[in-house]
């Protein structure tokens, strides 16, 4: 295992996430991890909204025991919940869950009741991306499951790259994969999935900025539906 010295400075980061980038592009979803876990250690972590479960079942194959940080933003359905224990139950990682410094009842006290309605950015700030720039704090490294095809503004998803704004290395090792290999996956390796998937919702995110998808909608329409947004803030 060649871990990446501890001493390596964000430009280093920097240079390796770009480097791999280029190099790993064309590489299998099981190498692509297995790069990071022999790069980052425990150093290295997955992220997951537990609408499935198929990065955290991949990156458990190359390293057993994978941390996997969910967000309990206080806004999930009851099934992206009852998702996240059984993939602690059934599943060799150890699920680390954040949870925002305010309480829903909380923020609704100083900033009024369904900022998610009046002001969607400065909610995903507050529940969804400052958790997170803290969760991760002591890795160097993370992997999502951004997919190219989920929507226009993931086209150009890297398999590994740089994450500007935490200043880590950013894995997506499933860029490549469609729609149809996920599924394909999902059923050959019996990886737990959100149980709304089967009831119309393409992607599951808050209950109260998440709605099932239409005929010929992208993944991502059912998000934040009649607004401009298209991301919450953890990805760009």
């Amino acid at each position: 295992m060649t871990v990446i010295q501890e001493g390596t400075d964000t430009e280093g980061l920097r240079e390796l996430a770009e480097r791999a980038g280029r190099e790993l592009e064309d590489a299998d979803a099981l190498d692509i991890l297995r790069w990071a876990a022999d790069t980052f250690g425990s150093r290295f972590c997955v992220t997951s909204s537990m609408e499935d479960a198929v990065v955290a079942h991949l990156a458990s194959r190359v390293l057993p025991g994978v941390d996997v940080v969910f967000l309990d933003t206080g806004y999930h359905f009851p099934e992206t919940i009852g998702t996240r224990d059984a993939v602690e139950a059934v599943m060799d990682v150890n699920v680390i869950t954040l949870t925002p410094r305010q309480t829903v009842a909380e923020q609704d006290a100083e900033y009024g009741p369904k900022l998610h309605d009046r002001d969607p950015d400065l909610c995903c700030a507050l529940r969804k991306v400052k958790p997170l720039e803290e969760g991760l704090e002591g890795y160097r490294a993370w992997a999502t499951g951004l997919r190219r095809d989920e929507s226009p503004t993931r086209a150009g998803t890297p398999v590994v790259g740089w994450d500007e704004k935490r200043r880590k290395v950013k894995i997506a090792p499933i860029a490549r994969w469609s729609q149809q290999d996920v599924e394909a996956y999902v059923a050959e390796h019996g990886v737990l999935t959100n149980p709304l998937l089967m009831d119309g919702y393409a992607s599951v995110g808050c209950a109260p900025c998440t709605r099932r998808v239409l005929e010929g909608e992208d993944a991502r329409s059912g998000r934040w539906s009649g607004r401009s947004k298209t991301e919450c803030g953890l990805h760009g």
